[in-house]
């Protein structure tokens, strides 16, 4: 028997560069530094069995479980705008600058039963821009409830929240942006990976000194 043929796929388009800014970011949790404020909403739990995730050693090492438990995932809100479209479509156009920008927000969950229950949002907005008109806009948050174990002491709840969580999330997020910009009509939109434990330290670089301060 012979083999179909399969037809040769076209090669895709140049994938268009980005360039990552610094996150705004806004913090509601229950463990956050001192100067942060507490904020607890009830929310109902999701039915779903809880899934813990893993974080896997080099080859050879043991394999260890982050202290998290995600209960849910899910696109809370997801925005585009395409302004100039058809013009902006049209081939053989410079390639489009993009301007991305993270913010990470996190808020207790008081549910009876669940202990130590959160909402984690990470909102991934992209602008494009060329010749400094609009191009495109897309914007994704992105919720994930989590509870996290009780060994954990409570000044690692914060940083745990907001750096392992976005972390985990970030590769649905960054499928959505790429669906939602082949929907658009351009190519897909591809997010270099992201270093969100720099993030979370710029961020909170003056709250962490302070903090070391005091345990000096």
């Amino acid at each position: 028997m012979t083999k179909k043929k399969e037809k040769a796929k076209k090669a895709p388009k140049a994938t268009p560069k980005t360039k990552t800014t610094k996150a705004a970011t806004k913090i509601k949790a229950k463990a956050a530094p001192k100067k942060a404020k507490v904020e607890a909403k009830k929310t109902a739990a999701p039915k779903a069995a809880p899934q813990t995730q893993t974080a896997q050693q080099p080859i050879g090492g043991e394999i260890t479980s982050l202290p998290l438990n995600i209960h849910g995932q899910y696109v809370r809100d997801i925005s585009f705008e395409n302004p100039s479209a058809p013009q902006s479509l049209r081939a053989g156009q410079p390639t489009p600058i993009m301007n991305v920008n993270f913010g990470m927000d996190a808020r207790t969950l008081d549910e009876q039963g669940l202990e130590n229950m959160y909402e984690v949002l990470l909102t991934v907005n992209v602008e494009a821009k060329r010749d400094d008109k609009v191009v495109f806009i897309a914007e994704v948050m992105y919720g994930v409830t989590v509870s996290v174990g009780e060994s954990v002491p409570q000044e690692q709840i914060h940083p745990l929240l907001l750096i392992e969580v976005p972390r985990l999330a970030f590769p649905f997020v960054r499928q959505v942006l790429c669906d939602v910009a082949i929907q658009g009509g351009f190519p897909p939109l591809l997010l270099n990976p992201v270093n969100f434990q720099q993030l979370y330290v710029e961020r909170f670089k003056n709250e962490l000194a302070a903090q070391q301060s005091n345990q000096a």
